[in-house]
């Protein structure tokens, strides 16, 4: 294998898991969502409706901050009792769910 050919490949490789990665956290985003939708009270097309905004939220700060904030803050306006420790933890193991469904996609 030249020189090229390995370069090629690694770009091709990273190129690959970077795709994953924002498939997964996007999949996250929207199980993360519908899951604080039904806190929230919302179901069906107002659920899902709550789960696009949770992953465009996603795009406003880095990581899993925006996610974060988003949650905190409706959680609060809705008096919704839910700690911090319990929305990441939930974004941890939504996560790894992400991560077996696109797996599997």
């Amino acid at each position: 294998m030249s020189l090229n050919d390995r370069r090629n490949d690694i770009e091709s490789r990273y190129a690959h898991d970077q795709e994953m990665k924002f498939k997964i956290e996007a999949r996250r985003n929207k199980l993360v969502g519908l899951w604080a939708a039904e806190k929230l009270g919302k179901t069906g097309a107002e659920a899902d409706e709550y789960a696009q905004e949770t992953v465009k939220a996603s795009f406003m700060r880095p990581g899993d901050e925006g996610v974060f904030a988003k949650l905190r803050a409706d959680f609060d306006a809705a008096n919704v009792d839910q700690s911090d420790h319990q929305i990441r933890r939930h974004l941890a193991e939504l996560l790894v769910e992400a991560e077996a469904q696109v797996a599997a996609a």
